[in-house]
């Protein structure tokens, strides 16, 4: 009997044992598991601090290049505006031969236009600043004088369009506005509405002193003045 209590002891202390072991094991392991989880937590709290950044940056970002973007769409009108003005009293004519204008351009086609026009358009010779001939290959020459004052360039401009075909010497030439590219796109990207406007029985005028594509048309006694084709038919 003694030997048979001796032996549940010795079991029952080696149970305890394991026991003991085991949860001490446990509880090591479930330290580590809580370890884990903290630093877990506080990595994905950096996580969502450092995205929290990251978002207000990119909104910082986004309303820094769309002040950008107005600016910059602001800026190209008003280059395209001071294009348009560095060129108001530019006039381009084509299909003139080769080395006609001699070695005085300026005077060449200041006395060409009169002899065009007519002194009842022109009583006198405009005053041109300059003229010289367009980086255009031989086959296609042109020449672009530049008027001392943009109004008289706007009368013959105006006359050239009346008469559609000029002669000179033999040869049918051609005058237009020397635009810019982007007015030139500007010009015709319009042109459709302006016709409706004429259909309508308006009549677009440009104001002196603006952009040469900027127009104005009077309606119900109230101006409205138009730089794109957007505002114009509805």
């Amino acid at each position: 009997m003694a030997n048979i209590s001796s032996l549940l002891d010795e079991h029952r202390a080696a149970l305890s044992a394991d026991f003991k072991s085991s949860f001490e094991s446990l509880a090591s392991t479930l330290d580590s598991i809580h370890s884990t989880i903290t630093d877990h937590g506080q990595r994905i709290d950096s996580l969502e601090t450092n995205a929290i950044s990251v978002d207000e940056h990119l909104q910082h970002l986004e309303d820094t290049c769309s002040a950008l973007q107005k600016d910059s769409e602001s800026l190209k009108l008003k280059v395209v505006d001071l294009e348009g003005h560095s060129r108001r009293q530019n006039v381009q004519i084509i299909d003139l031969p080769e080395l006609i204008e001699s070695p005085r351009p300026t005077v060449f086609f200041s006395q060409l236009l009169v002899k065009i026009f007519g002194t009842e358009i022109l009583a006198s010779s405009p005053k041109l600043d300059k003229a010289h001939r367009s980086l255009v290959p031989k086959l296609s020459p042109g020449e672009k004088p530049w008027f001392h004052r943009f109004q008289v360039k706007d009368l013959i401009i105006c006359e050239a369009h009346k008469r559609g075909s000029l002669l000179y010497k033999g040869h049918m030439i051609r005058l237009f506005d020397n635009y810019s590219p982007d007015m030139l796109k500007q010009h015709i990207e319009y042109r459709g509405p302006v016709a409706e406007l004429y259909k309508r029985g308006y009549k677009p005028g440009r104001r002196h002193g603006s952009c040469p594509l900027q127009r104005r048309f009077n309606l119900s006694r109230i101006k409205y003045e138009f730089l794109s084709k957007q505002p114009l038919v509805h």
